[in-house]
C-alpha cells in the first residue's frame, strides 16, 4: 500500500464463553502491516477490553447498539469518519450485519469502504433458511423448525423428533437438550436474548469442523481454512483447535459460497458423522473469532478482505498448513481509571495522542 489505510473494525470485546472476532481481526492486520494500517476499535460498551489495547488499536470509539436503527449508527459513523477519516470498515458481529449491508452505499458515498454480501446473500444464508440452500448445493443439512411457542418441545415425539436437540437463536447462542423441560427453558432463554423465532434444529453425533474464507462476489471461495476445535467454551465456542485440511468439506463450503455468490467473509459449521459425512450446522457472514489461525497457517484473511475492500488484485495464498495448533487465554490488561472514564464521557479514546 502506498500510504497508510485506516480500519474500522467492530466486535472488540472478550467474553470468555463467546469472543467477539475484531480483537483477532486487528491482530492480523497489525501483523501483516504494521504501521502501513492505522486501526480503529469500535466497540459498544466501555468494557470491550479490545478498545484499550494500543498495541492492536490507534485509537478506539464507542458506537450505537443495532436496536438504535441505522440512521442513528448511521450519524455516529459519519462523525468518526469526519475526525479521524476511515478507509474501510469490516464489521464482524452477526447482529449489526442486517444495518451494515443496507447501510454500504451511504458509507460508499462518504469514502468508507466496505466488502459485504447483499441483503439476499445475507437472507438466504440465515440459519432458517439453510435447508432450501443446502438442496441447491447439495449439501446436507439437518432439519431445522422454526418456533414462536415451547409447546412443539412437549409434542415434537409425534412428528418424528427425538432428543437429543438443539435449540438455537438466530443470530447467536445454541444449547443441546436431553427433555422437554430443558428445551422448554432454552427457548425462553435464547427468546429473551435474541428475540423470535427461536430454532430447534436435529442433533447429528459427530465431530465439528469449521471452515473460514472469503468469498469474491462471483461464486469463488478464496483463502480457505479450515479447522477442527479441540476445547470449547460454555457457549460451544472453539478455545483450542487445530488447523486441517480437506478436500471434501472445501468442495461443499465452495458449493455453498457459489449458490450464494457470495462477499465477504464467511464461517462454514459443519459436524462430520461417524460415515464421514459434512452436515451444515450455519454459516456465520463474518470471520469467526479463530480467525487469528489464519495468520498462523500462512493465510491472513482479513488482510485478504482489506485489498479486496481497497479493489487490489487477489494474491494466490499458499497452501494451507494442517496440523498447527492454537489455544486461547485469559489476560489482563491495564489501563487508567481516567482513560476509562474518558472512553466511557467522550465515547472515544486516541493512543497516538
Amino acid at each position: 500500500m502506498s500510504r497508510v489505510i485506516t480500519v474500522a473494525i467492530t466486535g472488540m470485546n472478550a467474553l470468555p464463553e463467546s469472543p467477539g472476532p475484531g480483537l483477532a481481526v486487528a491482530r492480523c492486520l497489525r501483523e501483516q502491516y504494521g504501521d502501513r494500517v492505522r486501526i480503529i476499535g469500535l466497540g459498544y460498551d466501555a468494557l470491550d477490553p479490545g478498545l484499550y489495547l494500543s498495541e492492536f488499536c490507534d485509537a478506539s470509539h464507542l458506537i450505537a447498539y443495532p436496536l438504535h436503527g441505522s440512521e442513528v449508527l448511521l450519524e455516529r459513523l459519519s462523525l468518526i469518519h469526519q475526525a479521524d477519516p476511515i478507509d474501510v470498515l469490516i464489521p464482524c458481529l452477526d447482529a449489526e450485519l442486517p444495518l451494515m449491508v443496507l447501510l454500504a452505499p451511504r458509507l460508499s458515498a462518504i469514502g468508507i469502504r466496505t466488502f459485504l454480501p447483499t441483503a439476499e446473500q445475507l437472507t438466504r444464508r440465515a440459519k432458517d433458511q439453510l435447508p432450501e440452500l443446502c438442496e441447491l448445493a447439495e449439501v446436507h443439512c439437518p432439519e431445522l423448525r422454526a418456533l414462536t411457542h415451547p409447546n412443539f418441545f412437549h409434542t415434537c415425539h409425534n412428528e418424528g423428533w427425538h432428543y437429543p436437540m438443539v435449540v438455537k437463536g438466530v443470530f447467536y447462542d445454541a444449547k443441546v437438550v436431553y427433555n422437554a423441560e430443558e428445551a422448554t427453558t432454552a427457548f425462553y432463554k435464547v427468546a429473551a436474548e435474541w428475540g423470535l423465532p427461536v430454532l430447534a434444529q436435529r442433533f447429528v453425533a459427530g465431530e465439528e469442523y469449521n471452515l473460514t474464507a472469503v468469498g469474491d462476489g462471483a461464486g469463488k471461495l478464496l483463502g480457505e481454512v479450515m479447522m477442527k476445535k479441540r476445547a470449547l467454551t460454555s457457549k460451544g465456542k472453539a478455545w483450542a483447535g487445530i488447523s486441517t485440511l480437506d478436500e471434501n468439506l472445501s468442495a461443499a463450503a465452495g458449493r455453498l459460497v457459489a449458490a450464494l455468490n457470495w462477499r465477504g467473509p464467511l464461517e462454514v459449521e459443519v459436524m462430520r458423522d461417524a460415515q464421514g459425512e459434512y452436515h451444515l450446522i450455519e454459516i456465520n457472514p463474518r470471520f469467526p473469532a479463530w480467525i487469528y489461525l489464519s495468520q498462523g497457517v500462512g493465510r491472513n484473511l482479513p488482510a485478504l478482505l482489506l485489498e479486496l475492500a481497497l479493489g487490489h488484485p487477489v494474491h494466490e495464498f499458499p497452501t494451507s498448513v494442517a496440523g498447527t495448533f492454537f489455544v486461547r487465554y485469559a489476560l489482563e490488561t491495564i489501563v487508567p481509571l481516567s482513560t476509562f472514564e474518558h472512553l466511557m464521557m467522550a465515547g472515544t479514546l486516541d493512543f497516538n495522542k
